[in-house]
């Protein structure tokens, strides 16, 4: 068995036995996103405690590489750090999946849940640093 078949062995596993599937009710962010050329579509909850990644699902329809890149974020990114997670691009996806090589409407497919994912982690980020700034005026109007 070669390189590719093995890498293409990965990714039916991934989509046949998706890993973190589904949602979590009390998410701190969820986001969804879709590539409408070919219709995958991506939906991630996730959870935060202490700068960490608690808890992520995902859910959604698609080709095997969108839900197997899907899946396999899922893993890469659970209990790992805020600053940790922001670093992670394009190269560590298509590299985990075996795909580097692939032609630009299948890198779309590949790239739908980082994208998302990163869409979801900004979202939280934005979210929190308004919440921040709000108790900072607030104790500040205390002291005036």
């Amino acid at each position: 068995m070669g390189t590719s078949d093995i890498y293409r062995e990965i990714i039916l596993d991934y989509y046949r036995n998706p890993r973190n599937y589904g949602k979590i009710d009390d998410a701190d962010v969820v986001i969804k996103d879709s590539n409408p050329l070919c219709g995958d579509e991506i939906e991630m909850h996730i959870k935060f405690k202490d700068g960490k990644i608690s808890d992520i699902k995902f859910n959604g329809k698609g080709c095997a590489i969108s839900q197997a890149s899907a899946s396999m974020l899922t893993e890469i990114v659970m209990k790992k750090s805020i600053d940790e997670v922001r670093k992670i691009g394009k190269n560590d996806i298509l590299e985990s999946l075996g795909l580097q090589n692939l032609g630009p409407a299948r890198i779309k497919c590949a790239l739908l849940s980082l994208k998302t994912f990163k869409l979801a982690l900004y979202s939280y980020l934005a979210n929190n640093m308004n919440k921040e700034d709000q108790e900072l005026k607030d104790e500040a109007s205390k002291l005036f």
